[in-house]
């Protein structure tokens, strides 16, 4: 039970930091360069850890790295730059909450990692509070942004599962540099014939785009993917309610967005989804639900093997 909270509490960092990424983004980036800022994101934080690592591809790791940047690191973070640059800050992190439940579903269909009832009634919380902070009416929603969130989303969810099952003895550094380079390296020639020359970046920027690519990016990363390798994909994809609940916290508290009631009723909702699906919640269920309600959170067992195949 320790362990677990340990490792929730370090994969914790990553939704809390992403989460940042949007106000970050949508007040200090250079505006219609989601290619560019995007690939000066990825490319960077990705060449700081492979300085660290010190360890580069071999085999089949070639492809694969350049499978799951793309779907984690390159056009995920193109499709998020465009929603941070035309959706405000609440909306735009919001969306991301729908994507326990495609973990969840991946995870079922690549990992035979069944869902367990407690992780899909946090889900439902999660997404509950999410339809309440989006159906609000207060804030105009740009069609392409919610779509570029949703898209996101849907890439970032399979590939994270992909990783879990491709990633066994791998250390995460590296399956997170490899992925972050391969991102980037992706990008920037489809940017330059695009967007044309790079952005101008005054000083706003580059401590922008220094604090996305260092801390949001390759220290958070890595902080998720190790979650992904210790936790279920279900108690992963809570966790990252916490993205959501930080843009919108930030937005209201920086960005001079307001909350409704029935907005702050959403924020619970999301709050109860993420502490209904952590082993924690085991403690403070009558006994006589916890086999139904949570099993795997009372039982101690091995972890699922990552490249167990269903």
């Amino acid at each position: 039970m320790e362990a677990n909270f340990r490792w929730a509490a370090v994969t914790a960092l990553a939704p809390v930091a992403w989460g940042s990424t949007y106000l970050v983004t949508h007040r200090f980036l250079p505006p219609d360069h989601p290619l560019y800022g995007a690939a000066i994101r990825a490319l960077p934080a990705g060449l700081l850890l492979l300085l660290v690592v010190r360890r580069l591809p071999r085999g089949v790791w070639w492809w694969r790295s350049l499978v799951l940047g793309s779907l984690n690191m390159g056009a995920f973070f193109a499709l998020i730059y465009l929603a941070a640059q035309t959706l405000p800050t609440s909306i735009a992190s919001t969306i991301m909450a729908t994507s326990p439940v495609m973990m969840m579903l991946f995870a079922w269909a690549a990992l035979a990692d069944r869902p367990r009832v407690a992780h899909l009634a946090g889900a439902g919380l999660g997404i509950g509070g999410v339809c309440l902070l989006l159906l609000d009416g207060t804030a105009a929603v740009e069609v392409s942004g919610v779509l570029a969130s949703v898209l996101a989303m849907v890439m970032s969810s399979f590939g994270y599962v992909l990783a879990k099952r491709w990633g066994a003895g791998i250390d995460v550094f590296s399956l997170t540099s490899w992925q972050l380079v391969a991102g980037g390296a992706v990008l920037v020639p489809v940017a330059v014939v695009v967007e044309g020359p790079p952005p101008p970046l005054d000083g706003p920027a580059l401590l922008g785009f220094g604090y996305v690519t260092v801390v949001a990016t390759a220290l958070a990363f890595a902080a998720w993917f190790q979650g992904l390798r210790h936790l279920s994909a279900g108690t992963v994809g809570l966790i990252g309610l916490l993205n959501p609940l930080t843009g919108v916290l930030l937005g209201t508290a920086l960005a001079g967005e307001t909350l409704t009631p029935q907005q702050l009723g959403g924020l619970v909702l999301v709050v109860l989804g993420i502490l209904l699906g952590q082993p924690a919640a085991a403690r403070v269920l009558p006994r006589r639900l916890r086999p139904h309600l949570a099993p795997d959170l009372t039982t101690p067992r091995p972890a699922p093997d990552p490249v167990r195949r269903p």
